[in-house]
C-alpha cells in the first residue's frame, strides 16, 4: 500500500556506500496527497493515539520543513498499518 502511494524509501547503493535519500514519489499522487490528508485529520481527530503521541514526541513544537517530513512518515506509518488489518481482516472473513 505504502509502495502504490509513493510513500517507500528510495535507495541509493554505490559501492560500499548503502543510503537512502527519502522517499520515491513513483507512486499515485493523489493516493499519496490523499494519505497525508488522512495524516492530518488523524492528528486531529485521534489525538491520544499511539501514531499521533509518536508524531507529537518527535515533532514537538517544530514548524515548517521538519514537520512535513514528519507528516509523511505519519501518513506511510497509515498506510502500512491500514494494508496490515486490512490483510488480518481477509483471513477471517474466508
Amino acid at each position: 500500500m505504502a509502495a502504490y502511494c509513493g510513500l517507500t524509501s528510495s535507495p541509493y547503493n554505490s559501492g560500499a556506500m548503502i543510503r537512502d535519500q527519502g522517499i520515491s514519489r513513483a507512486g499515485n499522487r493523489r493516493a499519496r496527497s490523499t494519505a497525508v490528508e488522512l495524516a492530518w485529520l488523524w492528528l486531529r481527530y485521534q489525538p491520544e493515539s499511539r501514531l499521533a503521541r509518536w508524531f507529537h514526541e518527535r515533532v514537538g513544537e517544530a514548524r515548517g520543513r521538519f514537520k512535513r517530513i514528519m507528516i509523511v512518515a505519519l501518513a506511510r506509518k497509515l498506510m502500512v498499518t491500514s494494508w496490515t488489518m486490512l490483510r488480518k481482516a481477509r483471513w477471517v472473513w474466508c
